[in-house]
């Protein structure tokens, strides 16, 4: 146990500041924007000290809370990360920061309960990412559709209500199946809800796959996977720009940590039964999605393909059970939430000047924004996988667990390279390059100090993570490493 709540400070720190600042109206927006602020700095100072005070050397579970909650049901308040999931509690409290000062200015109606949705939603996924207990994991990871439904429903474009209710009945069903495979679990384990007690139980194979498609529902429209895909671009089209921020960066994180936290540990033995159909959706996800990709005439659109087709390199490098595989995986987890936050906020800078996303509205933007110009430039180059960014290395590594696994599912994967460059260099070519198009372009103004700020950290954060990623792999070892051999012992 740890004499300072670390976990605790970084779940409900940033939801009592949401709670705070719900209490102010319109008139006090600018109060408001600031309050909002120290609380997402709050929000992610304390989450440093789990990073510099964490022990690489070991797999275990570390800053562990343990409290009971509902006793009656042996439900504790049981919170803890190891390698895996720490990264995704300081890459959530990060882009809150940034979502914070990005609609600064954009949002002028209802800044309170904007301000309050990021600041609560942010709470609640740091919530997911250190829970250890069953029920509590389940409570946040419901809880986190909730300001993100608002999010889309209040702050959206024209087709929001749609967009919102879809993305709701969407992760809602699959919750519901993974709700009845958590009661099964409690029964079977005499009545805990642990997760970590989870990963003994001697379960048949029968049960097993019957839980794996549970959880598969739950978390495979969480990435979201193919074919369960299609509320993803309705929901990002629809988002404000923070909205379509968090949404890639943070919350299609949450079925990718799912596999990893639920289904690969509690699930072995169907894990690898069933990996073939996982590499097979993983892939279809990576070549056909890039390729619908290629055909968008919408920015947003466009980058959420894009998002599909990243994230199935995750499921990828998870199924193929070796080191290079589930750590690349899990660098591009981490390297999606800059690069895909990054865009996004990209196209909301220009969105928030035109009020077009469409890619024949724009067109020699370098001539009158150059510095925007120049920094969309590198995210576009990390989004295709380009040396010495972030987006390169995580890639990298899952081709390389892919070759070892089967020389044509490293051949399949590594087609991302191909499409990710010929999508996002063909719409940075038709949007910055050429001569400007019309009057709306000539009369753009470059970024403001505000605006670099917010692009400038994530252009370090990218290229910080490409030129020396030793400081988030190191991280990761054990954790991987003891997954992997509990994984080996269980097909054994």
């Amino acid at each position: 146990m740890n004499p300072t709540p670390w976990l605790s400070l970084s779940i409900w720190i940033p939801i009592l500041f949401g709670a705070v600042v719900l209490a102010f109206s319109d008139r006090h927006a600018a109060l408001v924007r600031w309050i909002a602020l120290i609380g997402s700095l709050l929000g992610l100072a304390v989450t440093l000290p789990l990073y510099t005070g964490f022990d690489t050397q070991t797999s275990a579970m570390q800053f562990v809370e343990l409290s009971p909650w509902i006793p009656r049901f042996n439900i504790n308040y049981h919170l803890g990360v190891d390698g895996i999931s720490l990264l995704f509690v300081l890459l959530n409290s990060f882009i809150t920061v940034l979502v914070v000062l990005a609609g600064w200015e954009s949002i002028t109606k209802r800044v309170a309960q904007y301000m309050a949705a990021f600041l609560i939603m942010s709470g609640v996924l740091n919530g997911v990412f250190s829970s250890l207990d069953a029920m509590l994991f389940y409570v946040f990871f419901e809880a986190s559709l909730i300001p993100m439904y608002l999010i889309i429903g209040v702050w959206g474009g024209p087709n929001r209500v749609y967009a919102a209710v879809k993305f709701f009945l969407y992760t809602l069903f699959g919750s519901l199946l993974m709700l009845v495979a958590l009661l099964y679990l409690f029964d079977k384990s005499g009545g805990s809800f642990a997760i970590l007690d989870w990963h003994k139980l001697p379960l048949a194979m029968t049960p097993q796959i019957l839980l794996f498609v549970a959880f598969f529902f739950a978390f495979a429209v969480k990435v979201p996977m193919w074919p369960v895909h299609t509320w993803l671009p309705d929901a990002h089209v629809e988002a404000p720009t923070g909205g379509s921020a968090v949404l890639a960066a943070i919350l299609l994180k949450l079925g990718a940590y799912g596999f990893i936290r639920f289904s690969l540990p509690i699930l072995p033995d169907a894990s690898h039964a069933l990996s073939g159909f996982m590499i097979t959706l993983s892939l279809i996800a990576v070549v056909y999605i890039g390729l619908v990709a290629l055909v968008q005439t919408d920015m947003k659109k466009l980058i959420a393909y894009s998002s599909i087709a990243h994230m199935g390199f995750v499921t990828l490098g998870f199924f193929i059970f070796n080191a290079y595989g589930m750590e690349g995986a899990l660098v591009q987890m981490v390297s999606h939430g800059f690069v895909s936050a990054a865009m996004f906020l990209c196209v909301g800078v220009m969105y928030d000047r035109m009020h077009s996303r469409q890619i024949a509205d724009y067109g020699g933007v370098v001539n009158t924004m150059p510095k925007f110009a120049s920094l969309m430039m590198l995210f576009a180059m990390a989004n295709c996988g380009l040396p010495a960014t972030s987006g390169f290395v995580g890639e990298f590594m899952v081709i390389m667990g892919a070759l070892k696994h089967s020389f044509w599912i490293g051949f399949l994967a590594a087609t991302t390279l191909i499409f990710g460059a010929a999508y996002t260099l063909w719409m940075y070519k038709r949007v910055i390059f050429g001569a400007v198009a019309n009057d709306h372009v000539a009369k753009l103004k470059d970024i403001g100090a505000r605006e670099f700020l917010v692009l400038a950290l994530l252009a370090i954060a990218v290229l910080g993570m490409g030129l020396y990623p030793l400081p988030f792999t190191e991280v990761m070892h054990a954790s991987v490493n003891g997954l992997l051999q509990h994984l080996a012992v269980s097909k054994l």
